[in-house]
């Protein structure tokens, strides 16, 4: 598996990553296997949060004895310092671990969010405590909004950004490329979801990949295609959609990766077109 360096420290960590939700609602013996099965693969980076139902009930015990070798990434949902620190604690716990090699503000959305966790009582005084204590050696947060991303990373100093970085949102609005430009100006390492995003869901269509909101690709070359598009940019790595079919087939496209061509751009901005983009600039 291809790694590239996170951080300052130049930690290495694998551009396919595994996504917690990929547990969510397994057997353990399952969630075992998949955990197993991705570090097989070289697989070294795994990002979880609270809010994916019982994920890390499952992955605490998934990563028995593997936990010294994968880039473990968590995250919280809240926005005071009282609430996150016992977010974190609880997370800790279920996940059997004594820090995290990466701490997130999860799912920033609007300049709301970013006034009450820059403001008095806000959690960003808890990164800089948990880093001083050892809690936590990286500090950073995903973002659906570019507005409140690039607000964040002008206020504090982030070690990342996870986002949505996707052919067709930037082929159709451009969304995620002002978070792009921002996180590289700033020297903050960038992370990617949504990569294999297609569209949004029509109404009563069958969800056959129940665990993405979203409607991912399913055909393996368009995959190949766009994971390809994220990776080909400053990107560390990507997270693909919550099933182990997806990190599968994430790690047979990145097993001989190349740099998308100038044909393949040309050929996703054509398949991009009348569709419409699952994120608003």
């Amino acid at each position: 598996m291809l790694k590239r360096a996170y951080g300052k420290n130049n930690d290495m960590i694998s551009i396919v990553g595994f996504g917690g939700i990929i547990v969510t609602n397994e057997t353990q013996q399952d969630a075992d296997n998949f955990v197993a099965e991705a570090i097989d693969l070289g697989v070294n980076y795994f990002d979880v949060a609270p809010s994916y139902g019982n994920a890390e009930d499952k992955l605490g015990p998934a990563l028995a004895g593997k936990r010294d070798n994968v880039f473990l990434a968590c995250k919280t949902g809240k926005r005071n310092f009282d609430e996150a620190e016992a977010e974190m604690k609880t997370s800790m716990e279920k996940l059997k671990t004594d820090h995290f090699d990466l701490y997130q503000l999860h799912g920033v959305a609007s300049m709301e969010d970013v006034e009450k966790i820059l403001g008095p009582g806000g959690c960003i005084s808890l990164l800089d405590q948990a880093k001083k204590d050892g809690r936590i050696r990286y500090a950073g947060f995903s973002a659906h909004s570019q507005e409140a991303a690039i607000a964040l990373m002008d206020a504090y100093d982030f070690d990342s950004v996870l986002f949505p970085y996707n052919w067709m949102n930037v082929n159709t609005n451009g969304f995620g490329e002002g978070i792009l430009k921002k996180a590289q100006e700033k020297g903050v390492t960038r992370l990617a979801l949504k990569s294999l995003a297609h569209r949004n869901w029509n109404e009563g269509e069958q969800r056959v990949y129940n665990k993405c909101w979203y409607k991912p690709l399913e055909d393996e070359e368009m995959i190949d295609l766009a994971l390809r598009f994220t990776l080909s940019a400053p990107i560390t790595a990507a997270i693909p959609p919550g099933h182990i079919e997806y990190l599968r087939l994430a790690v047979k496209v990145v097993e001989n990766f190349k740099p998308l061509t100038e044909e393949e751009r040309l050929i996703l901005k054509e398949k991009s077109k009348e569709i419409k983009p699952i994120f608003a600039v």
